[in-house]
């Protein structure tokens, strides 16, 4: 992933607004393999079942924004689980967040994302055939690879994050896919979203992708000073609401 420095910071009045439509948020531990992940875990209103989301963070970790974005989707009704794939690191520098990504194996990501997954079905509170995913950056990629690994999943939302074109990969996906894109993105370019189309459409899964063509990577971050464009990024955020309300709350 390309180094953009973003600030990291807190948005106080936006987490207490969906704090007041979300019952509450706890710390959760659950299995993965041999050993244990963790995450954070947002409930909505109401004894369900609710549809749920697991919510996978951008290569700096799982931070306020993130936890942010999982406490709107609480507001919104769904179980939503922000996973820890750094186990307690979140990171403040570029450098940090290239270290903490590349020492992330992503057969261990995919293991933490897959038992989270059997952590959201299991519980009365959920849907279990009414589960999507969505990330960002680093976390798109890994939505993507949660998708291939787990064939149950309703719904996944890419938001620039490294796609798959490998079509014995891609065919184990029976999840619906929506995916946002900058069209200024280096690491992630417009030829590599429709190959990622292509193979998709030709093995008739279905696929929504866009390209904004003046944004760049992370341009749904407000926290990306250089980057973050609203008026795309409020659109993105809306085909996402539009999506997992058609396939996860039907």
């Amino acid at each position: 992933m390309k180094a953009f420095r973003l600030a990291l910071c807190a948005v106080p009045l936006l987490v207490s607004l969906f704090a007041s439509k979300a019952q509450a948020q706890q710390a959760v531990t659950f299995p993965s393999g041999q050993g244990t992940a963790q995450g954070i875990l947002y409930l909505p209103k109401g004894a369900g079942p609710h549809p749920a989301l697991v919510v996978i963070h951008e290569w700096w970790g799982l931070n306020d924004w993130v936890k942010q974005e999982a406490a709107g989707y609480a507001a919104k009704g769904y179980v939503a689980l922000a996973v820890d794939l750094y186990h307690g690191k979140v990171a403040d520098t570029p450098e940090m967040a290239h270290d903490l990504s590349r020492g992330l194996p992503q057969d261990q990501g995919v293991r933490d994302l897959t038992g989270a997954f059997a952590y959201l079905e299991n519980r009365k509170d959920v849907k279990h055939d009414r589960i999507g995913a969505i990330g960002w950056c680093m976390g798109g990629g890994y939505a993507l690879q949660l998708a291939i690994a787990q064939p149950a999943l309703k719904a996944v939302a890419i938001n620039y994050g490294a796609l798959a074109t490998d079509k014995d990969a891609l065919t184990k996906i029976h999840a619906a896919v929506l995916g946002n894109f900058g069209g200024q993105d280096k690491g992630i370019p417009p030829d590599a979203v429709h190959g990622f189309e292509s193979a998709m459409q030709s093995l008739g899964k279905p696929v929504d992708a866009k390209i904004y063509p003046e944004a760049g990577h992370a341009f749904e971050n407000p926290n990306n000073k250089a980057g973050y464009r609203a008026a795309d990024a409020t659109d993105a955020l809306d085909r996402v609401d539009r999506f997992f309300a058609a396939q996860l709350k039907k």
